[in-house]
Order: structure tokens, then C-alpha cells, then sequence
């Protein structure tokens, strides 16, 4: 995946901002700094210009950061599709976090093809770097796994990933990893008091069945300090496919809807990444999986349905169905006594309307994780923004005939803050709650990010979770 360190033998290619492109010209040979000039490089962002070395036969490329106060490291996603064949050492900036570069040039490289006829072939372009350590080679090859996990997951079509699969993936992991994982299904989730998760997934299926899952893992390295580990529960929404219930999406807004089980996908590759690591936490993963499907036994508008909680929820809309399955798995969490709770989940296009597809809302009352995660996502380039859970709307969740709604009323208007409310209802109340609406999605065609599957949060939230 990652090439080892640079030789003599490879191409180079200079990463340079516009604010040193004249000190560079200074320091370059007068034939090669005229052919860039001719060339009419100016280092502006995703600019190359490549040149052979006459003396050796080797390529030299020239590749643009833009300026300084705008750079951030998925430039480098560009360039994997922009070099020509071959392997290339890396020469730029030592102030530059080399690791993060070598992981957006491996993002680039992602291309999706389980169900083309002639699969791309990834590693005709090769990235070296002499000041990239071994250590930070193995974290590099760590994230870019789980990235891909995720986005391989998002991908796949609900034919070939409903619950079964989804459950199929987490043992996968658990295995790996030597983590116990325990899987409730069908009418098991009422005996075992999930009748949020089976409401909604009821009229699927048998071989769609919904289904909780649970893994949970401490890292096998033997630990010599005394201070017990930090307790962390990862909670995803796992929704296969969304029909919307009888509440029927219209065919534009069903289109999308094999990613609707994003949140699982991201709260699978996070594990991933947090187990290969061996970060000192006891982790937890719970996931609700299921299909929102239509069929003489589906959930209805106007039902009454239970919690784990033992909060009553009058359902105003079945397609808002996310809410409830992870109001089962909050409760769950609550359980565990946790040190932090993050979910996530493709929850509201309310939250596209605000911030659009690229920035992520998240929503905590813990003022000290939310600076920390705001810090945490500028240090890594991860597009979030925290937003109000504003205690005025929560009345918009009132019902008049069970504790609470899941669809909140007009008046209100801000979905994604309401549906938020609505899973603080359930949330542990020990320990900090962080909840993600993500979308999970690129929805346009960009240089090194093609249209479909994209993670998102689960850098700044690495990083959250390391420092604890």
C-alpha cells in the first residue's frame, strides 16, 4: 500500500505553496526554472507540471499547495491520478505532517470496483518519502484500511449489504481482533428488550431480519499502569436500505439510500482503526441494523411503540426511523456506565441544508469534548461544526398520547437540532454524549474524490479518543 523509502532510482516530485515559489525558482538550475515559467506555473492548488531530468532520465514534477492559510492535505488526493506511472519520492516542507499527506494520496487511489468486469489497477502510481518513520509508515497503513472499510461498506448496494451482512462485517472485525461480539435477532429483540430496533425492522425479511450487535474489546498488550481505562462506546446507525415505511420516500430521495447505513459503516472502520492501534480504551461498538421495508406487518404512523429507555414513542413519521433504533442503542450504552459515548449517523437532511455534504454537524453538551473535538478537527483537516441541542425546541417533541415523538412538530423547523434532541432523551448521562449527522456521501465528481462513498468525523474523533 505505502512504499518504502525513497531511492536514488525514483521520480521526484516537489510539493511548493505560492508564498515559496520564487525561493525555489532561486535555487533551481536557470533551464529548469524557465521551462516552469514558460509552463506558466505559479504553484496555485492541484497545478503540475512534470519535466524530464536530462542528465538521468528520471521525471522531476511540480505539484502546487496554493497558499498557506488554505492548505490542508487532501491536496494530495489529486495528485494520484495527475503523476504519471512509476514511483515517486516526495520531497516537501519538513513542517508538513507527512503522514496525513500520505494518507490523502492513498485515498486518491480508492476506486470502488466489486462489480466492474476489469478492476483498476491501484499501484502503478507509488509514493515515497524519506522522512516518513516506519512507525508513521504503519499508522499511515492503518488509517487508509479503515478508510477504505468504510467507504468499501457505504458502497456496496442493499442487495449485497443488508443486516446480515452488516452483521457479517462486525464479526469480521471482532475476529480479528480477538473482541467478544453478541448479536440479537428477529423476535430475540423483544425478549431482550430492543422493541425500538424491532419495530422498525419487522417487515423486512427473515433473511433481512433486524439485529443488535455488540463487541466489545480491551487491547491484549499487557498494560503496567493502574489508572483503570477510559470506558468508550461507539453507536451506529445501521439502517440497510430506506424505503421511508409507509411514510415512502419519493424514487429521488430513495436513490441514495444503500448508504443509510453509513453510521454503522463508520463506527465499524473507527473500531477497526482504534484496535489495530491498541489505544488504551475499553471499547464498545453497538450497532442497530435493519431494513426499513414496507409489508402488511410494517410500523405505522400514528403507532405507539416501546423503548428500552421505557419511554413510550408516538411515531409521526416512519421515515424517521433512524432515531428509534439508536434510541435502543443509547439506552444500551447508558448501561455500560460510559467515559464517552460518540454516534453516528446519516440522520436528517436537515443537516445538508445547514452545512451541506462536506461539513459534519455534531452536537454535545460537554463543553470541554467539544473544544477538544474542534481543535482535534482543525489539527486534521476533518470539516466539523458544532451545533445548539437548543432547549427551546424540545417541546416540538411533546406528544399528547406517549412521552415522546419521534417526528417534532413544524413549528420548529430545525430537524437536525430536534432529531438530536430526541437522542439526548436516550443518552448515557455519564460521562460526555457526542452525536454525529453525517452524510456519508461525495456527491460530486472531484479531483482524487469520485462521486460516492466518503468518510467523514472519524479523524478528529481518533484523535479525541487517543488524548483520553
Amino acid at each position: 500500500m505505502l512504499s518504502q523509502n525513497a531511492s536514488s532510482s525514483d521520480h521526484k516530485v516537489f510539493a511548493v505553496f505560492e508564498e515559496g515559489l520564487e525561493q525555489a525558482f532561486a535555487a533551481l538550475g536557470p533551464v529548469e526554472a524557465a521551462f516552469l515559467k514558460a509552463q506558466g506555473f505559479k504553484a496555485k492548488a492541484r497545478s503540475l507540471v512534470v519535466l524530464p531530468d536530462g542528465d538521468t532520465g528520471q521525471l522531476r514534477a511540480w505539484y502546487g499547495l496554493g497558499t498557506r492559510k488554505d492548505y490542508s492535505p487532501a491536496l494530495f488526493r489529486a495528485l494520484t491520478k495527475q503523476l504519471p506511472d512509476g514511483v515517486w519520492a516526495l520531497e516537501a516542507e519538513a513542517s508538513l505532517a507527512r503522514a496525513a499527506i500520505h494518507v490523502a494520496f492513498a485515498q486518491g487511489r480508492y476506486s470502488f470496483d466489486r462489480y466492474k468486469a476489469s478492476p483498476v489497477t491501484a499501484d502503478a502510481v507509488r509514493l515515497t518519502d524519506h522522512d516518513l518513520t516506519d512507525e508513521a509508515r504503519t499508522e499511515v497503513e492503518i488509517e487508509v484500511a479503515a478508510d477504505r472499510w468504510v467507504r468499501d461498506l457505504v458502497n456496496t448496494p442493499a442487495n449485497d449489504m443488508g443486516p446480515a451482512e452488516i452483521e457479517a462485517a462486525a464479526r469480521q472485525l471482532a475476529d480479528a481482533h480477538q473482541a467478544r461480539i453478541t448479536v440479537i435477532t428477529g423476535d430475540e429483540l423483544l425478549t431482550e428488550n430492543f422493541p425500538a430496533v424491532h419495530a422498525v425492522g419487522r417487515a423486512a425479511e427473515a433473511h433481512r431480519a433486524p439485529r443488535f450487535i455488540e463487541i466489545d474489546w480491551e487491547p491484549p498488550v499487557e498494560d503496567i499502569s493502574s489508572a483503570p481505562k477510559p470506558v468508550v462506546v461507539l453507536v451506529g446507525k445501521g439502517v440497510a436500505f430506506d424505503t421511508g415505511g409507509l411514510n415512502i420516500k419519493l424514487g429521488a430521495g430513495m436513490g441514495l439510500m444503500k448508504k443509510d447505513m453509513g453510521g454503522a459503516a463508520h463506527v465499524l472502520g473507527l473500531a477497526q482503526w482504534i484496535m489495530a492501534s491498541n489505544l488504551r480504551v475499553r471499547l464498545h461498538v453497538l450497532i442497530s441494523a435493519v431494513e426499513n421495508a414496507i409489508s402488511g406487518d410494517a410500523f405505522r404512523p400514528g403507532d405507539v411503540i416501546g423503548s428500552r429507555a421505557g419511554v413510550s414513542i408516538e411515531v409521526g413519521n416512519t421515515d424517521a426511523e433512524g432515531r428509534l433504533i439508536l434510541a435502543d442503542a443509547l439506552t444500551r450504552a447508558a448501561e455500560l456506565t460510559p467515559d464517552l459515548t460518540i454516534d453516528f449517523a446519516t440522520l436528517t437532511g436537515a443537516a445538508r441544508i445547514a452545512l451541506g455534504p462536506e461539513v459534519v454537524p455534531f452536537y454535545t453538551d460537554d463543553e470541554s469534548v467539544a473544544r477538544r473535538l474542534t481543535q482535534a478537527a482543525e489539527e486534521v483537516h476533518d470539516p466539523l461544526w458544532r451545533m445548539p441541542l437548543w432547549a427551546g425546541y424540545a417541546a416540538a417533541l411533546e406528544s399528547d398520547i406517549a412521552d415522546i415523538r419521534n417526528d417534532a412538530a413544524g413549528w420548529a423547523q430545525a430537524g437536525s437540532v430536534t432529531a438530536a434532541l430526541f437522542l439526548q432523551r436516550f443518552a448515557p448521562k455519564t460521562g460526555a454524549w457526542v452525536h454525529f449527522d453525517l452524510y456519508a456521501w461525495n456527491p460530486r465528481s472531484q479531483s482524487g474524490k469520485p462521486v460516492g462513498a466518503e468518510v467523514q468525523a472519524i479523524r478528529a474523533v481518533y484523535r479525541l479518543i487517543d488524548e483520553l
